[in-house]
């Protein structure tokens, strides 16, 4: 008789976790390894900037996981179920911290233009336009920001972004045409330059 051993990488976040409550570590292992790098980049994202602080949520929202597993509703979606608790954390954090800092962004380098190459002067109107748009994503209330940042900068649908805000579809596009539109008029001397 043959065993076979299970491709962890093949099977959805969904069933690894149903593995994981059965008692198979290396399911968990598969999910940790998926999702690590992606909330560190979130909670750091979240957290002022601070990338230890980012490991540290990052670690306990694993810890929360092994710790009680039967919290995760397999029937749901554990991407979305895992971003509701780490939006949970920071809530959480923010109210500890009472005055909150100023957040950074990471903000993802533009597309190479077609040719390939990058004109100095084109690379100093992208990284003037990144930082601008730092400057107005503060000034947007926490709500509409953190649709857009979950949107723009997660690439959650709006469907999970509604599941882990716990608001309505019809809220949650609201508040990101309205972010949109308000950093879209802020940062309109940008559209012919990096176009």
């Amino acid at each position: 008789m043959k065993l076979f051993k299970k491709d962890y990488k093949a099977y959805s976040d969904e069933d690894l976790m149903r593995f994981f409550l059965k008692g198979d570590r290396k399911a968990f292992e598969q999910i940790y390894d998926r999702y690590e790098k992606y909330m560190i980049n979130f909670f750091y994202r979240k957290l002022w900037s601070d990338r230890e602080k980012a490991s540290d949520f990052t670690h306990d929202l694993f810890t929360k996981l092994i710790d009680n597993p039967k919290a995760f509703d397999p029937s749901r979606s554990f991407k979305t179920w895992l971003f509701s608790l780490a939006n949970n954390m920071c809530k959480n954090e923010y109210k500890k911290q009472e005055i909150r800092k100023p957040t950074s962004y990471d903000i993802p380098e533009g597309v190479d233009p077609k040719s390939g190459t990058v004109l100095p002067d084109s690379q100093v109107d992208k990284n003037n336009f990144n930082e601008q748009l730092k400057t107005e994503l503060d000034k947007l209330n926490e709500k509409h920001r953190q649709v857009f940042m979950l949107r723009h900068f997660e690439g959650l649908s709006l469907k999970e972004i509604a599941e882990i805000l716990e608001i309505n579809n019809g809220t949650v596009k609201s508040r990101l045409h309205f972010a949109t539109k308000t950093l879209a008029s802020k940062l309109e001397v940008y559209r012919k330059t990096l176009t």
